[in-house]
């Protein structure tokens, strides 16, 4: 069964900011979408500002027995990975992200 946590957020611009973090077969796949657009954008290497944050809400999960362990342990994974290679680049629109030359963190 997934484990879908969503939040949002204001960007520097003052736009809000919607933000979907579903784990499903042991695998996390975050989205976000800006006030008044129309597609999702889909992270192959998500934000650490995103991570950090999912990482907080998991741990207020955690505590209240809303989400596992293993829910932490992989986010915490994910953030000392993000951490080791570097910035994580922004997302891709839907329509881009079957571009196979785009694989690695790189500066946003």
């Amino acid at each position: 069964m997934p484990r879908q946590h969503i939040w949002t957020e204001r960007g520097a611009d003052g736009r809000r900011r919607e933000i979907r973090a579903t784990k499903f077969g042991g695998a996390w796949r975050i989205q976000s979408k800006a006030a008044g657009e129309n597609e999702w954008t889909y992270y192959d290497a998500p934000l650490l500002e995103d991570l950090l944050a999912l990482k907080a809400i998991i741990e207020r999960k955690y505590r209240r027995r809303r989400a596992t362990a293993d829910d932490l342990t992989s986010v915490e994974k994910l953030i000392n990975d993000c951490n080791e290679v570097g910035t994580p680049r922004r997302g891709v629109r839907s329509a881009e992200r079957a571009d196979p030359t785009i694989d690695d963190c790189r500066n946003a």
